[in-house]
């Protein structure tokens, strides 16, 4: 019964998780095709050169306290009450901060027009930190389905703002404030939703027994925050806003993507794995089992984008955009086997390691800071293509301590993984050859796209590939 309990849990997460990432995708498309269409390269890069600032003060404002949160077997009102006043506090303080030192990040850039826009795209830490608490109480008590209608409701809501700001000509500054109302109304309606409230006694007392996990886990996102936002610096400093607008749209196009596999992946890995953290033969084969999902969605999904990204781009975004296309074919590579850095993590976490999470951060970061720093002079693909580079160094660090832990080796990892690499190779093959002649783009773009779900739909079942008859079933029950 236990089994099926925690069988049943992890499908209706991960169900969950991929419907509420699925429809945001499909609203992030919409909102994201016509924003596109109205704004231009400069302005997305305009915005681009603040990500590094919001990362930063964000990841130091929740503090590593969701995931300190869900490791804990039993956690009373006083822990989520200390977590709320504590990032709500420092939610204000950082804001205070950043708000006198918008004239600095403005001089930095050489960009006056950063003061005001700043001062906007930083009031969204300001209203996060109102629900981290409640954030981490959905997501320690699996309540996926719950998230799924927050973000949907955040995220239609702002959108419509956004372009609605658009049309009327506020440029950067219609996504600075589509941005920070999606944080802001998530953070209204998670509080709301919850049944746990703060009380106004602050004790943050219970924060202590956190620390000494959160602390690690603080800097660990510090570093990957630099990591993940060291070229909007770059190109806005040394480059342009144009060339970070490229960059960033095929940054974004990928990780909408991508978030579609993690979403699902970061719902239930942690607090499934922590759940039976006791078992390792169990926690094993769940682990392999999720990597096997992870493949049979990733691959597919990010390979195919990259496939079709030129037609994606073209159809979607428009001529103007073509510049972007390498950059989202880059990071589709990356993003199609990312999914393992999120399980590798979620493992490391679940079993208190963030000690090994932390130093590999730290490693990464600066891999990835000296392949820029040297890179430099040979521009920029040369330089992106090394830094995605540094992640699959990356994997390796985290694969040596999962096989630690559950004694899961790369050719366990290579068997999991490599019938679905294959499905999809075979997949854009057929697709190739078959649309090798078609010129027109919308044309080629449908046709690929279908030859490529037939063909891989139709390997999968005559392989009799467990996954996908599990997600057949799961899916038909749910809806009978």
């Amino acid at each position: 019964m236990a089994e099926q309990t925690l069988k049943e849990k992890t499908a209706k997460g991960l169900f969950w998780g991929g419907m509420s990432n699925g429809v945001q995708q499909v609203l992030n498309l919409v909102f994201g095709l016509v924003l596109a269409r109205i704004l231009n390269a400069s302005d997305y890069g305009m915005v681009g050169m603040l990500a590094i600032f919001s990362a930063i003060a964000s990841t130091i404002q929740e503090s590593g306290f969701t995931a300190a949160l869900t490791n804990q077997k039993e956690i009373r009102h006083e822990d989520y009450n200390a977590v709320f006043w504590f990032s709500t506090l420092t939610g204000v303080l950082f804001y205070l901060i950043l708000f006198f030192c918008a004239p600095l990040i403005a001089a930095f850039y050489g960009k006056p027009e950063l003061i005001g826009l700043s001062r906007v795209v930083f009031l969204g830490f300001l209203f996060g930190g109102f629900g981290i608490a409640s954030n981490a109480y959905l997501f320690k008590t699996l309540m996926v389905k719950e998230r799924a209608k927050i973000d949907i409701v955040s995220l239609i809501s702002s959108g419509t703002i956004g372009v609605i700001l658009a049309l009327n000509g506020w440029t950067y500054y219609g996504l600075a404030i589509q941005t920070t109302t999606y944080i802001g109304i998530g953070s209204l309606l998670k509080f709301l939703y919850v049944s746990w409230k703060p009380t106004f006694r602050m004790n943050l007392q219970p924060l202590k027994s956190m620390f000494s996990f959160s602390s690690k886990l603080i800097l660990t996102n510090f570093f990957t925050q630099i990591s993940y936002n060291v070229f909007s610096v770059v190109l806005g400093k040394f480059y342009n806003p144009q060339q970070l607008g490229f960059y960033s749209q095929g940054q974004k196009w990928m990780g909408m993507g991508n978030q579609l596999i993690s979403g699902m992946i970061n719902n239930v890995a942690q607090p499934i794995l922590v759940q039976i953290g006791d078992d390792k033969i169990r926690q094993r084969n769940v682990f392999r089992k999720m990597v096997r999902f992870g493949a049979f969605v990733s691959f597919p999904a990010m390979l195919g984008l990259a496939f079709v990204a030129k037609e994606f781009i073209y159809i979607l975004l428009g001529e103007k955009w073509l510049s972007s296309v390498p950059f989202l074919q880059l990071f589709c590579i990356w993003g199609a086997i990312g999914y393992l850095w999120l399980l590798y993590t979620n493992l490391l976490i679940s079993h208190g390691k963030s000690d090994i999470y932390l130093y590999g951060m730290i490693l990464i970061s600066l891999l990835q800071l000296l392949i820029v720093i040297t890179m430099f002079s040979l521009g920029i693909y040369p330089m992106v293509i090394g830094y995605i580079g540094a992640y699959y160094v990356g994997l390796l660090y985290w694969h040596y301590f999962a096989n630690k832990l559950l004694s899961v080796n790369l050719f366990d990892i290579a068997k999991d993984v490599f019938p679905y690499i294959g499905a999809v190779l075979v997949s854009f093959l057929m697709a190739y050859l078959l649309t090798l002649y078609v010129d027109n783009m919308y044309v080629a773009f449908l046709l690929k796209a279908l030859i490529v779900a037939i063909v891989y739909c139709s390997i999968m079942w005559y392989g009799n590939s467990i996954v996908f008859k599990e997600v057949l079933n799961y899916l038909k029950n749910e809806f009978d």
